[in-house]
C-alpha cells in the first residue's frame, strides 16, 4: 500500500484512508495479477494530451468537461444525473476531453459512469479518482480510462514517480495536480506534459484563481497548464486566457446548467 505525503489536509486524509481500504477490498475480488493479465489485451487509447494540444493549436480553449454528481463540500450537484446524456452534450458543445468521477463514497461516482460516458462519445476520458496504489492504475486501463489523475498532496515523491511510470508504460496520459508552490516543485521533477493547478484550498474548500496565476511563472512553456476549480464565468475564462492558460477542467458550473454542453459553448466560444 502506498504511503501518503506528510501534511496531507484532513478531508483528503479521510478520503485516502477509505480509498486504501477500498483497494484492499477490490484486490480480494480481482487480484493485481488478474488485472495485469487483463492489461495484456490491447485496446484503443484515445490521446488525452493530444486532444488538448489540438484545440490549443487551433487557438481555442481546451476544455476537460466533468461528469460529476456530487462533492464533499457541495453535496448533490445534479439530481437528474445521466452520464450518457451529459457526455454527449459535452461532445456536442466542443469539449476536448471528459473527466468522470469514479470515487463512490464522497463524490457518488462509479466505474460504470466512466464506461458509459466513454462509450457514448469519441472523447478521451480522465478517470477522476484518488490514485494511491499501482492496482488502481491497472484498473484504470481495464476500465477504459485514457488518462489518470495523480494528486501530489496525496503521495510521497517515490510513489508519485512510480505511479506515473506505471501509467505511461500502459500508454495512459497523466494529469499531475498541484495546489501550491511546494507541490509544483515536486511535480516538475517528472517529465510529464500536463500540470493541473487546483484553485481549491483543500483545507478550507475556498477557491481563488490567484492560485493558478501565482504559480505560472515557475512552469516551463512546454507544459500544458490545466486550471481546475473556480471557473464560473466568461470573465474567469478571459482572465485565464489573458495569462496564456488555455486548458480548463470544469465540473460544477456545467453540472448546474440545464444543458451542460450549451453552458460550455456559452463560456468558451
Amino acid at each position: 500500500m502506498m504511503n501518503t505525503a506528510v501534511n496531507t489536509p484532513t478531508v483528503l486524509k479521510k478520503i485516502l484512508g477509505r480509498k486504501a481500504a477500498e483497494v484492499e477490498r477490490r484486490s480480494k475480488l480481482v487480484s493485481l495479477e488478474q488485472l495485469k493479465e487483463q492489461c495484456q489485451q490491447t485496446r484503443e487509447i484515445r490521446g488525452f494530451v493530444s486532444s488538448l494540444q489540438f484545440k490549443i493549436g487551433q487557438g481555442l480553449a481546451a476544455v476537460i468537461a466533468e461528469v460529476k454528481k456530487a462533492s464533499p463540500s457541495k453535496g448533490i450537484i445534479r439530481e437528474d444525473f445521466d452520464p450518457v446524456g451529459i457526455a454527449r452534450s459535452y461532445e456536442k458543445g466542443g469539449a476536448a476531453c471528459l473527466s468522470v468521477l469514479t470515487e463512490e463514497e464522497f463524490f457518488l461516482g462509479s466505474d460504470e459512469y466512466l464506461k458509459m460516458a466513454r462509450e457514448a462519445t469519441r472523447l478521451p476520458v480522465l478517470r477522476k479518482d484518488f490514485v494511491i496504489d499501482p492496482y488502481q492504475v491497472y484498473e484504470s486501463y481495464v476500465l477504459g480510462a485514457d488518462c489518470i489523475l495523480l494528486i501530489v498532496a496525496a503521495l510521497g515523491q517515490v510513489e508519485l514517480e512510480a505511479l506515473h511510470e506505471t501509467a505511461r508504460e500502459l500508454g495512459l496520459d497523466v494529469l499531475i495536480e498541484v495546489h501550491n508552490e511546494e507541490e509544483l516543485d515536486r511535480a516538475l521533477l517528472i517529465d510529464n506534459p500536463m500540470i493541473g493547478i487546483n484553485n481549491r484550498n483543500l483545507n478550507t474548500f475556498d477557491t481563488t484563481l490567484d492560485t493558478t496565476f501565482g504559480l505560472l511563472h515557475k512552469i516551463p512553456d512546454d507544459r500544458i497548464v490545466v486550471t481546475e476549480s473556480g471557473i464560473l464565468t466568461i470573465d474567469d475564462v478571459a482572465a485565464m486566457r489573458g495569462h496564456n492558460v488555455n486548458a480548463f477542467l470544469v465540473g460544477e458550473t456545467f453540472m448546474r446548467a440545464e444543458e451542460p454542453g450549451m453552458k460550455l459553448l456559452e463560456m468558451f466560444n
